[in-house]
């Protein structure tokens, strides 16, 4: 790379290689693509003091420029990270591969055999903050379902992301595939970001993670299609006659057990003949996890230490010790409330009813809607994908956690024996 070189020239020369890298890769049969991800946590591991090295140069960095201790602690490579670096990448390829899987096989009516075959989507180009271990999460649950991947992290870990990187090329060099199916830019200027955005000629899909106000920046501006998910607005519903001794600890877990993830509960909403019983027991509970209620004046009628909800607080995503709790008049009334101010994340009922359970899993328009379970469930390890590259909030082309064969489309496929149309 030139020092001279423009910022734009290149990103389009890395993207350009990318899309030439991503045929021979979307042809890689499945012992290669497992060799190499399987390399990669073997150097991820043998070299483990350099990838510490070079990422004390960013955690140094970061606490020149006043990064908060939060970030700092995303920020910091220790021997436990790297280890679950390797490990999950070495999960990731004992994963079935989807590649070439053909599904929904139909004989028609003139004998034609049709299905449809999984492929993969081409070269994903993915705009992350802080977190250094996504750099290798993410492009190994891409080169396993045989796409190639643009990655462009923070400025806060440009040193550690180009440690991870070089690692995944070598191993992909390693295995006979392309290492340019892996590529990270190294400039970390906003011009980097804004250039991707424009390569809709060797980008297939943008995947942003972060915070809403990337997101947002990225959809905005990019003419490439993008994996939205701005927020994480989760609600559960307390139906009436719910079980209490079971909807209490749900409700805790939800809100209390990892509140600054985006499925957790930022609302809870009650049923008015729920709440007299349901209310202070729960309060009880979550005030013993530390958290504290925001809530409407029948809420504060039943729990007179809540403080008194703003109309902010019923759209607002915390991922704080901080809940917001509303007082319905019925399942109506709750769903009602979800369509107005959730984000189609997550949403849950706790009830005994199984008509209302079946009608609430229907209408209730979320990537991911449960029956008597904690919302905290959304996440593809959870939900059986084995891994995530994040949740979709999105319908086209997936929704919810997005695993290997989300990364995936199909294409048709028919077959023959001399039909000719009519």
């Amino acid at each position: 790379m030139s020092a001279h070189e423009t910022t734009e020239a290149m990103v389009e020369r890395i993207c350009r290689a990318a899309k030439a890298a991503s045929v021979p890769l979307a042809r890689a049969g499945t012992s290669a693509k497992n060799d190499a991800l399987r390399e990669t946590a073997k150097g991820l591991r043998a070299r483990a003091e350099f990838l510490k090295a070079e990422n004390g140069r960013d955690v140094e960095a970061g606490a020149a420029r006043g990064l908060s201790g939060a970030m700092i602690d995303r920020l910091r490579l220790t021997d436990a990270v790297i280890r679950q670096m390797a490990d999950g990448i070495e999960e990731v390829a004992a994963l079935p591969d989807p590649v070439g899987g053909i599904e929904r096989m139909e004989r028609r009516p003139n004998g034609l055999l049709v299905g449809r075959m999984r492929i993969p989507l081409g070269v994903i180009g993915i705009i992350y903050e802080s977190r250094p271990n996504v750099t290798a999460d993410a492009a190994a649950l891409c080169v396993k379902s045989g796409n190639a991947v643009v990655l462009r992290g923070g400025s806060e870990a440009i040193a550690s992301n180009s440690a991870i990187a070089g690692i995944l090329r070598d191993a992909l060099a390693s295995a006979g595939l392309p290492e340019d199916a892996v590529s990270l830019i190294p400039r970390t200027d906003r011009a980097a970001i804004d250039a991707l955005l424009t390569q809709e000629e060797h980008v297939d899909l943008i995947i942003p993670r972060g915070g809403e106000g990337l997101i947002r920046s990225v959809a905005e501006k990019s003419r490439i299609p993008v994996i939205k998910h701005y927020k994480g607005v989760c609600h559960i519903y307390v139906d009436e006659g719910a079980d209490i001794t079971l909807s209490v600890p749900v409700c805790v877990n939800a809100k209390a057990q990892r509140p600054g993830v985006c499925n957790a509960m930022e609302t809870l909403l009650v049923h008015e003949g729920a709440a007299p019983a349901f209310l202070p027991k729960v309060a009880e509970a979550l005030a013993a996890a530390g958290v504290e209620l925001r809530g409407c004046p029948e809420t504060r009628r039943w729990v007179p230490s809540a403080v008194p909800a703003k109309e902010e607080d019923w759209g607002t995503e915390y991922l704080d010790l901080i809940l917001a709790v509303r007082v319905v008049p019925s399942m109506e009334a709750a769903m009602e409330h979800i369509r107005t101010y959730g984000s189609l994340h997550t949403e849950a009922i706790l009830t005994r009813d199984h008509g209302r359970a079946m009608r609430f899993l229907r209408e209730v328009d979320s990537s991911l809607v449960l029956v008597n379970a904690s919302t905290r469930f959304n996440d593809g390890y959870q939900l059986g994908l084995g891994a995530e590259i994040g949740i979709s909030t999105t319908k086209i082309h997936a929704f919810g956690p997005m695993g290997l064969s989300e990364l995936t489309t199909t294409k048709f496929i028919a077959l023959g024996d001399g039909q000719v149309r009519r």
